[in-house]
């Protein structure tokens, strides 16, 4: 354990595994109190399990960032069990189903939106009108290589979702900067997660493409994800504002 964040409260929202999990961890680790937020109990509980295992302090907030009022509830009940919010990461998202643009669903194309940009909207709102009241704070926001910095074919909701939370972090770092909210994003490539793989392909499999596909000749790891965002919610950035720190292992070089 470490001292960066001792004495902080943190949210993460899609904290029951993954980028999330590893995130939450992180932040444990270095002192941090850690809100881990998402949809289901049970994941969340492993995460905090974890922390606890490892001297941290956690707890479980379950919600849905897609509705407003779970958004600011979220926010209420980590300032009530850890007495403020001083870091906020918005990790909540979703792929989507693959196919070309012409063969997008209606209804896929806005839950995906729905999930990823409006999630991230009302989770940042809340979480900013706490934080602007009372001394200010920061929000890391987890967007994606895929959008703004690299395009692939039949993913356009998940790109086009992706594009729009980068640009709604730059513009959310400009509004309240002045008032104390430091907002920054990172843009992760293929990450070893479920996520970035394919159906049916197997880790043997994955661990290959990624040789042919990655100039670095891997995957990230959560670990190197979630210490740009712990770097990025630090003191020590306390100059970089609106910044989207890529971590892709030079795909969008």
């Amino acid at each position: 354990m470490t001292t960066r964040f001792a004495d902080k409260s943190v949210l993460v929202t899609g904290g029951g595994s993954g980028i999330g999990r590893a995130i939450a961890l992180a932040f444990a680790r270095e002192g941090a109190r850690v809100a881990v937020a998402g949809r289901s109990a049970a994941p969340l509980a492993e995460t905090v399990e974890l922390i606890e295992q490892a001297g941290g302090k956690a707890v479980v907030l379950t919600g849905d960032v897609t509705k407003g009022e779970d958004a600011a509830r979220l926010v209420r009940e980590a300032v009530e069990r850890f007495g403020g919010l001083d870091v906020a990461v918005n990790n909540a998202g979703v792929f989507g189903a693959a196919g070309p643009v012409a063969d997008i669903d209606e209804a896929e194309w806005r839950w995906v939106f729905d999930v990823n940009v409006t999630g991230t909207l009302l989770a940042m709102k809340h979480q900013i009108g706490h934080m602007r009241a009372h001394g200010g704070g920061a929000i890391v926001n987890v967007s994606s290589n895929l959008g703004v910095h690299r395009r692939v074919r039949g993913a356009a909701a998940y790109l086009a979702s992706k594009a729009a939370v980068t640009a709604l972090t730059r513009t959310a770092a400009l509004d309240h900067i002045a008032e104390g909210v430091r907002i920054n994003t990172v843009s992760p490539g293929a990450v070893d997660t479920p996520m970035s793989s394919r159906p049916g392909e197997n880790a043997a499999d994955k661990s290959e493409r990624m040789r042919s596909e990655v100039p670095v000749g891997r995957a990230g790891a959560v670990e190197e994800i979630a210490a740009a965002v712990l770097y990025l919610a630090s003191d020590e950035a306390g100059y970089t504002v609106g910044s989207d720190l890529v971590l892709d292992g030079g795909s969008s070089a």
